[in-house]
């Protein structure tokens, strides 16, 4: 589908796989995907296989130097995503990042430098939020007062690590930023989200490489607890997915308001139910499970409109930041327990 509203956009690095939902989102707002870069050729021939109008192009600054092009996507390895966006919006592009969008607080306080400096849209598409329509569900039952006042999440972001080939810098640290930055901003972004704090703080973190001994630097595993003013999270991710699970991670959310509470399954319902975004809500008249499947994705559109029209509506600048700050501030100062005695592996 084509809108009158579209522009032409372009991506900077494809090393993960949400760089296909990150494109997809915008094509379904009426934008026009112009060309790519990317070093990886076979990267590059899976991506053109999916969107075989779009030009590959063999240097970033063709990109960066065309003026038709207003907004610049990307997913490259991690702990190049800062860097390339910084590059991209001094040279007058908006900016969407696959998440994290920094590894460190020194790359991160270069994007908020630049962003003000430059006055562009620097966005993180969190896909456990933006895109996972039972989350986006639970924001609208929250914000028409549900379940009263949120006064604690609890997200749990279980990952396998078997689902493809894990190129070699996944298993770096210098590269990843570390499992609370990477999958936990998922869920420290929704703290502040679900919860409405402007500020909070990390109470104690943990992350651990509790049996994966042959990528010491590896974290398998990692926890973190906020508290704000008003409310509290509790964050636990890891990458312990069993083979027998029907999909990648049981992603759950729990979200704990004065009147009332809300579950999430986000991927899968391990009581039978088929696919996945489920939310099951508790309040004074009862237990209800609602499918969530129909629920309408508008990040697009949103983030469309705000390069158009030079505003908010798909997320703060300071919600994305403060986003990253938290999950930044819980990995460095987190404290590393276990990882002594992995158990043997299965024949």
């Amino acid at each position: 589908m084509t809108s009158s509203l579209g522009f032409a956009f372009a991506v900077i690095g494809i090393n993960h796989g949400h760089i296909y939902e990150q494109v997809d989102v915008m094509v379904e707002a009426g934008c026009r995907l112009k060309s790519f870069y990317a070093i990886e050729d076979d990267l590059a021939a899976e991506f053109a296989k999916r969107y075989p109008n779009a030009a590959r192009v063999g240097d970033e600054r063709a990109i960066l130097e065309d003026d038709e092009i207003r907004l610049v996507v990307g997913a490259g390895i991690l702990a190049e995503r800062a860097p390339m966006a910084v590059r991209a919006m001094k040279h007058g592009k908006d900016v969407m990042l696959d998440k994290p969008g920094a590894t460190t607080l020194d790359q991160l306080a270069e994007l908020r430098r630049t962003q003000s400096e430059t006055g562009r849209i620097f966005s993180i598409l969190y896909s456990e939020h933006y895109t996972q329509r039972a989350t986006i569900a639970a924001g609208d039952l929250v914000k028409a007062g549900a379940v009263g006042r949120v006064m604690q999440t609890i997200g749990l972001g279980p990952h396998r690590i078997g689902n493809y080939r894990r190129p070699d810098w996944f298993w770096s640290k210098e590269l990843t930023g570390g499992i609370l930055c990477d999958i936990g901003s998922h869920q420290v972004e929704q703290f502040l989200f679900f919860t409405g704090a402007e500020k909070a703080e990390v109470v104690t973190s943990q992350i651990a490489n509790f049996d994966h001994p042959e990528t010491p630097e590896f974290e398998d595993f990692g926890q973190v607890l906020l508290v704000s003013d008003e409310a509290t999270g509790f964050v636990r991710v890891d990458w312990f997915t069993q083979d027998g699970l029907p999909t990648w991670g049981d992603g759950r959310l729990f979200i704990l308001g004065t009147e009332g509470t809300i579950e999430l399954r986000k991927y899968v319902d391990i009581d039978g139910r088929e696919g996945g975004d489920h939310l099951f809500l508790v309040d004074k008249k009862g237990v209800r499970h609602i499918d969530c499947s129909a629920t309408k994705v508008t990040y697009g559109e949103q983030l469309r409109d705000d390069v158009l029209n030079r505003t908010e509506t798909a997320m703060k600048q300071s919600h994305c930041f403060y986003a990253t700050e938290l999950a930044l501030r819980a990995e460095a100062q987190a404290k590393r327990i276990g990882g002594k005695r992995p158990r043997e592996r299965a024949a």
